[in-house]
């Protein structure tokens, strides 16, 4: 385990990375945003395309350099501004400041005690010997070159010290700024040979991983590895906190002209200036990727914390932090919105914003529909538990209604008022859903006694909640068809349209035909066996083998011998058709069954019976718990066409437990009987 000193400096190496990283950031957004000129000529308008073209290059190349090459480049880059603001203050004070005439005041307006020109003198001594020490010990320059080096810095100084003539003193400092030119050439000749190694290796090393994983793992490892979004997210916000402090000055300059001196500002500045951030935080593609990437920041908080206050634990229920910039991404490349005017850029973000609220509220409920499930099919009756979801559901509902009631009290019917009133009533019709099936599992909690039809409700009311939100997706389609035709159209409206209808309309579509195709083929199945009731179930006196519930009206029989709760044999009967006891076929369409006798769970065999039952359940079976076996059938039950459907596809991927499933409730390993069964069969 690291020491705290150790986490500390771990965590200072990535501040400064990711600090490092932002100015190139800001390079390449200027030079995106700066003006062009068209009445500089030809020459001109080549030689800004070549400048822009090595800034972002370099820029680009800066941005991706691994932690170790980067504080070498600011190494070298901090040595090469300190030696230019040596040479720079030499030549400004040789050629400016004359020591021994008027007093000196400080920068700012603000009037220190005066300084004579003895004091002056040795202030700038100490100036230069620092510039030149940290020049010194940036390049790593050894002992004798490195004294030599901080005395050329110095010479100028005693220039001024020797009282020369002028023109002496600015030959002095320019001998003294090319002596520390000549160096910082010399120095980066002789590293050249090893920027070009270092420069071929990385190349080499880029190209390897490209050829064995991939463009798209390239990426992602790059992406990690500079912290990309922790840049976007200091330069998003250093830049609109920089903004904002120059718009608050000018607000108080205006202010202090027209005779206010308070300290605040009004209400109708503070509006004001929040509008203009908002406004040049979206202005180019690098401001929506940082935007991007503070929503990311705060979606992703937004997630722990309603997973922490409704008591999930499912670490897949965590990707709010990515959905939420992916879709407000989209949409700002949708919609245009850095290419617009600054009035109509506020208006389509505000669009957006409420866009993208209703897609995370529509997220919110995917994470406590399961725990609302869950909770219900589990029969837990602590209070506590239900609550936090109850109350994230209520509001699920609540604000919906509000944000529609605000829309349409404040704005006109349009296309875009349309769609967030559709998803506002789609995300209102699936908490009505969620209750519901969460208030008939609870009803079934609360009385002992087997519901049959509990498995009929939940499919009706899940099935009611999947068409009419089919519905609304072909009227979405409808919807963005139409803007795309006779309002905005775009190649990624095309795009987004095209997906839309194939996710949300395609497959919804072919999965409730065959979630409803297998569901009656499971009643099928099911009515298709023999049925028990009456005495001969008080002759058998034992439990379903999936729910352990005593028979109480009737109980199917499989072709091999084992018999079940109907209900059950129908759950199970939606994964696959196999006996969880046996894992032998259970659907026989022969008629040679009637004369074959059968056998309880136990090996009990009742006379003059036909065979039949189904099993449901083998992966309830192998949890080896009442509770757990109720829940796991429950749940995939009512889980809903979705999740009934990856069930049915993973049939191969279920597993069991051997040493559980090879034992039945005597205790005796009939796993064990077939191995040797098949041995002996195999010998003869």
């Amino acid at each position: 385990m690291a020491s705290p000193h150790a986490r500390i400096g771990h965590q200072a190496l990535a501040v400064l990375d990711v600090a490092f990283r932002v100015p190139c950031i800001f390079i390449i957004d200027a030079i995106f945003n700066s003006y062009y000129d068209p009445g500089t000529g030809w020459a001109g308008a080549a030689a800004r395309i070549v400048l822009r073209f090595l800034g972002i290059l370099v820029s680009g190349v800066v941005l991706v350099l691994s932690q170790k090459a980067l504080l070498k480049f600011y190494m070298l880059f901090s040595a090469v501004l300190l030696g230019t603001v040596a040479v720079l203050v030499n030549y400004y004070a040789t050629s400016h400041i004359d020591f021994y005439s008027a007093y000196y005041t400080a920068a700012l307006g603000f009037k220190l005690l005066p300084r004579n020109g003895p004091t002056l003198w040795l202030g700038m001594v100490m100036l230069q010997l620092m510039f030149g020490i940290g020049y010194v010990v940036l390049l790593n320059i050894q002992s004798v070159f490195a004294v030599l080096i901080v005395l050329d810095v110095m010479i100028p100084i005693w220039g001024l010290i020797l009282e020369l003539p002028v023109e002496v003193r600015q030959l002095v400092a320019i001998a003294s700024g090319l002596v520390l030119l000549v160096n910082t050439i010399v120095y980066l000749i002789m590293k050249l040979k090893k920027f070009y190694y270092s420069g071929r290796y990385v190349y080499l090393l880029i190209r390897h991983m490209y050829r064995i994983y991939g463009l798209q793992l390239l990426v992602e490892d790059t992406w990690k590895r500079i912290r990309f979004p922790d840049v976007l997210r200091v330069f998003w916000l250093t830049r609109l906190t920089a903004q904002a402090i120059i718009l608050v000055y000018v607000v108080k300059v205006a202010s202090s002209d027209e005779g206010n001196r308070s300290y605040l500002i009004s209400w109708e500045d503070f509006w004001e200036v929040l509008c203009n951030l908002i406004i040049s935080g979206c202005d180019s593609t690098l401001t929506v990727l940082g935007m991007s990437a503070v929503i990311s920041s705060v979606a992703h908080y937004l997630g722990l914390g309603i997973l922490a206050f409704i008591g999930s634990t499912e670490e897949e229920d965590k990707r709010l932090g990515f959905v939420a910039p992916v879709l407000f991404f989209i949409l700002a490349l949708q919609t245009g919105l850095s290419g617009l005017d600054p009035e109509d850029r506020l208006v389509r973000l505000s669009r957006n914003m409420c866009l993208l609220l209703t897609a995370i509220l529509h997220f919110i409920h995917g994470m406590t529909d399961p725990v609302l499930m869950s909770l219900s099919a589990s029969h837990v009756s602590s209070f506590r538990r239900h609550f936090p979801v109850l109350l994230v559901s209520s509001c699920l509902f609540v604000m919906p209604i509000l944000l529609s009631y605000a829309l349409w009290h404040h704005y006109l019917l349009n296309t875009w008022l349309f769609a967030v009133t559709a998803f506002c009533v789609e995300l209102c019709l699936k908490v009505i859903v969620s209750l519901t099936v969460y208030t008939l599992f609870m009803i079934d909690g609360y009385y002992n006694v087997l519901w049959e039809k509990l498995d009929d409700y939940v499919y009706y009311v899940r099935s009611t909640g999947n068409v009419i939100e089919f519905i609304f997706g072909v009227i979405m389609f409808g919807n963005g068809a139409y803007t795309m035709m006779f309002e905005s159209g775009s190649k990624i409206r095309a795009c987004m349209m095209c997906l839309h209808a194939y996710f949300n309309i395609y497959l919804q579509a072919k999965n409730g035909w065959k979630t409803f195709i297998n569901r009656r083929t499971a009643v099928k199945k099911i009515n298709s066996l023999p049925e028990m009731k009456g005495s001969q179930l008080r002759e058998i006196e034992d439990v379903c083998a999936i729910c352990y519930q005593e028979f109480a009206t009737s109980a199917r029989i499989t072709p091999c011998h084992h018999y079940f709760h109907a209900l059950c044999l129908r759950k199970w009967l939606y994964i696959q058709d196999t006996c969880p006891m046996c894992h032998q076929k259970v659907y026989i369409e022969e008629d040679s069954r009637d004369s074959a006798a059968f056998s309880n769970n136990n090996g009990y065999v009742a006379p003059n019976e036909n065979p039949g039952g189904f099993a449901a359940a083998a992966a309830a079976a192998a949890a080896g718990g009442e509770g757990d076996a109720d829940v796991a059938i429950v749940v995939a039950a009512a889980a809903g066409p979705e999740l009934e459907n990856e069930l049915i596809e993973d049939n191969d991927s279920i597993e069991y437990d051997e040493d559980e499933w090879g034992t039945q409730n005597g205790g005796m390993p009939v796993e064990e009987d077939y191995i040797n069964d098949d041995t002996d069969s195999s010998g003869e």
